[in-house]
């Protein structure tokens, strides 16, 4: 199994956003999106603000692979629907820590229906 790096958590989860762009039905990619990361652990994991109508969430949820760009990383990702209630938890904290000084959008981010939409980001095999 492929694991991020040391690097590459530290630079991604330490920038202040991400550009997600899941793959179409005919195996392109999307335009990029940018949205918040945050780290727990040795896992990078994402929510839609907009819940699960977001477009790139229904994008992601359908193809289930994608690439991120932030920090200077750029790479191939798999999703895979985050639902520990426990885990969730703590990307709530997460959210609040990293991005607390902004709370108006903060606070979207760790309501029920926002969180039904968290995804981990686990890296596949190196650019080509």
């Amino acid at each position: 199994m492929i694991t991020w790096t040391s690097e590459e958590l530290t630079k991604i989860s330490t920038a202040a956003e991400l550009e997600i762009a899941p793959l179409r039905r005919d195996g392109s990619l999307r335009t990029p999106v940018t949205i918040w990361v945050v780290r727990h652990g040795d896992d990078l994991y994402v929510r839609s603000y907009n819940g699960p109508s977001g477009s790139w969430f229904r994008a992601a949820e359908r193809s289930q692979e994608g690439r991120i760009r932030a920090g200077g990383i750029e790479k191939d990702v798999s999703f895979v629907a985050e639902t520990d209630s426990g885990i969730n938890d703590q990307i709530d904290a997460a959210y609040r820590t990293k991005y607390g000084r902004y709370p108006r959008y903060v606070a979207p981010m760790v309501t029920a229906e926002v969180r039904s939409t968290t995804i981990k980001l686990v890296p596949q095999s190196t650019l080509a």
